[in-house]
């Protein structure tokens, strides 16, 4: 994703033209609006992989996942994003009686690419600290086999394992399952970044 800056807008007027647009995506922070540009095969993939073992390991519980068509809103910051994934277990909040803004994830997962790699990891995730239900947000390479997972500990730290080897399981507590990287990267093709 590219972030190219459009004009000045309030966050309901950019939510409006937002669920009017049949033609892009932006994304919303403090009065900017970024047009955001498409993902690869690769970035495609893991999502739907992780959208679909999770969607799997949801059934007959109270847990939804969402793939990037979701909006979050992040009150705090006023700032209106399209994470690549988003889950949680237990009631889901809404923005309005829209339900296409959600406010209230415990995991994030965002797939790295080239030019969105140090957003993701910086400015992003401080951002995505901000919503008080995230417990864990997942960062995906796609160039690589490559996880890292912040857990937010009882005490509010984030604490990092990473994950580089397609045995690994990733354990993700704030939604009680477990992800194997085979199934993360199944049909994924690596080709230089």
């Amino acid at each position: 994703m590219t972030l190219k800056p459009k004009p000045h807008l309030s966050f309901d007027d950019w939510l409006a033209a937002e669920r009017e647009s049949l033609d892009e995506r932006t994304e919303y922070l403090e009065g900017e609006v970024f047009a955001m540009a498409g993902g690869t095969a690769e970035h495609n993939a893991i999502i739907s992989n992780i959208n679909r073992e999770l969607g799997n390991r949801f059934k007959g519980r109270p847990c939804q996942v969402y793939a990037s068509g979701m909006r979050l809103h992040i009150e705090t910051a006023g700032a209106g994003k399209y994470p690549d994934l988003m889950a949680l277990c237990g009631e889901q909040r809404f923005h309005d009686d829209r339900r296409d803004l959600l406010l209230n994830p415990s995991l994030i997962g965002e797939v790295l690419s080239s030019s969105t790699e140090g957003y993701d990891r910086g400015d992003k995730f401080a951002l995505y600290r901000q919503v008080p239900s995230l417990k864990g947000y997942l960062l995906v390479a796609q160039h690589r086999v490559q996880v890292d997972l912040y857990i937010r500990d009882d005490a509010g730290r984030w604490v990092l394992t990473s994950f580089d080897r397609p045995t690994d399981e990733l354990k993700l507590p704030s939604i009680d399952c477990t992800l194997a990287l085979a199934d993360v990267y199944d049909k994924v093709e690596f080709h230089a970044a």
